[in-house]
């Protein structure tokens, strides 16, 4: 498949459709098409004619092109997908990959259930093939819930495979180690955000997890349009997609530095005969993990077909992706992980702003007043009603947290991995946190109890990961910690400020 390193492109016919495999029995064109743009298109109150619209899908799909990702938020994207799946007469061969996102807070098992049955019912179809989850907040355990019930959807029939979407590298860890049947993360992944390349992709080698990555041509940005371009303004840019990736140019460095990485592209792509963003898709696909990528479509409007379909002919040189990896030397990394862009600043959305409301979060723990001005939170655990204790006690601006492990109700979680188990337990204890009114950044001393000395450095790491910009004081203690399934208990006290 593709032609040898070096020599010239091939028509497109001549080249199959590259596909990745999952799952057992279901795979996926490695270049899918995203239907993100239909909320972008439906901005006013417009909605698109779903007749309309899903013939405009035809092409993709009878070029090859089989698999389209979309969400429950995309405006009527659901729809149109499920009428081109009813009506194309091969509709039914087609890849729909949808993502759920839960409002924040309380959730039940028949919240999840409606929720599934509801893109079900838009989908024209009675298992959806790949449902990707997204949440907003890791400190509310209700994105675990949420997924152990969608393995019980899964295991029942209504969902074919599970996927993950914006998670981080702790989160996805977190997942798999519990034991939910995680096949895929779409995330950001581009020449100008980096942040898979690592720890990322390197967790996804070892659980066979695929990278479904979006952004990988900026919200156009990588190709031949913007190329010696001057720098637009913000007000300029006609669609969230764009506003959004300028903001991500921005905290990768600059314009300048991004006309550097244009120009190194556009050298390549003349050698190849093939265009900018092709060369761009061509790259990431070549890197570990990469499952697919996720090319936006302005359906009905704009077709970039048989552009795309050139990236199945396109083989790079070891010199290509070399002089690219030097020319990505000029880029600051962006901060954080996977995901961080909607959930820490700086917000790399379209506005520059949380897509919600992250204060205005519901708590996720409950909280009771006790006496003395005390207020207790409980976080649901066995023990806490057996022993007789809270999971944390604030008095005045002074919060207590006890000795946390990586139990949730009646679960263990993280497997037995010491590092998805620190995770967790940090996760309680800034829930914990929040529900008192208080912020992980408020912490001021922390305990770390571990069973065997061989795991020190892996959560000493995950300790310097998630309180390395905190600093508090610490101690780390090997100790006989109570159940075989606990590697790392965690304690902590806070200082409101």
């Amino acid at each position: 498949m593709g032609s040898p390193m070096g020599s010239p492109m091939r028509d497109p016919t001549e080249d199959a459709v590259e596909r990745v495999r999952l799952a057992p029995g279901f795979t996926v064109s490695r270049v899918s098409t995203g239907l993100w743009q239909i909320a972008d298109m439906e901005r006013g109150g417009n909605t698109l004619d779903p007749d309309l619209t899903s013939a405009a899908l035809v092409p993709y799909f009878d070029a090859g092109l089989t698999t389209f990702a979309m969400a429950d938020h995309y405006g009527s994207a659901e729809v149109i997908a499920g009428r081109f799946r009813e009506s194309h007469a091969r509709g039914a061969e087609a890849q729909l990959l949808t993502t759920w996102v839960p409002e924040p807070g309380p959730i039940s098992f028949e919240d999840v259930r409606a929720a599934v049955q509801r893109s079900m019912d838009r989908l024209r179809t009675d298992r959806i093939d790949l449902l990707q989850f997204d949440a907003w907040s890791y400190s509310d355990p209700a994105w675990l819930d949420c997924l152990f019930w969608l393995q019980d959807l899964k295991e029942e029939g209504l969902i074919g495979h599970l996927g993950l979407a914006n998670f981080d590298t702790a989160h996805l860890r977190i997942a798999v180690t519990s034991g939910i049947d995680i096949v895929s993360n779409r995330i950001s992944y581009s020449l100008i955000d980096q942040r898979a390349r690592s720890g990322m992709a390197d967790l996804c080698d070892k659980h066979d997890v695929k990278l479904l990555v979006v952004g990988t041509l900026a919200g156009g940005f990588l190709t031949e349009r913007w190329r010696g371009a001057p720098q637009p303004e913000l007000a300029e840019l006609t669609t969230w997609s764009e506003a959004k990736y300028w903001r991500f140019i921005q905290a990768a460095g600059g314009w300048e530095a991004f006309q550097h990485i244009l120009e190194c592209l556009a050298g390549i792509a003349a050698k190849h005969d093939v265009s900018i963003a092709n060369v761009a898709c061509r790259y990431m696909l070549d890197l570990p993990a990469v499952g697919a990528v996720i090319l936006g479509a302005r359906v009905g409007e704009t077709e970039h077909i048989q552009d795309n379909l050139r990236i199945f002919g396109l083989s790079l040189t070891k010199k290509n992706r070399s002089d690219i990896q030097y020319a990505l030397t000029r880029l600051d990394p962006l901060p954080g992980d996977c995901g961080d862009e909607y959930r820490k600043p700086p917000f790399l959305t379209a506005t520059g702003e949380p897509d919600r409301d992250l204060e205005a979060f519901p708590r996720p723990y409950k909280t009771k007043r006790g006496r003395n001005r005390r207020a207790m939170v409980l976080t649901g655990t066995a023990w806490e009603e057996t022993a007789g204790f809270s999971r944390a006690v604030r008095h005045l601006d002074y919060v207590w947290i006890s000795g946390t492990t990586a139990t949730h109700r009646s679960r263990s979680i993280g497997g037995q991995d010491p590092e998805a188990q620190a995770h967790f337990a940090i996760d309680k204890i800034e829930g914990a946190l929040r529900s008192m009114g208080a912020r992980l950044e408020d912490v001021v001393r922390t305990r770390v109890y571990i069973r065997d000395t061989s795991m020190w450095e892996a959560v000493a790491r995950v300790h310097g990961e998630r309180f390395g910009h905190i600093l508090p004081a610490n101690t780390m203690i090997q100790a006989g910690l109570i159940g075989d399934e606990s590697l790392v208990e965690i304690e902590a006290e806070a200082a409101v400020a």
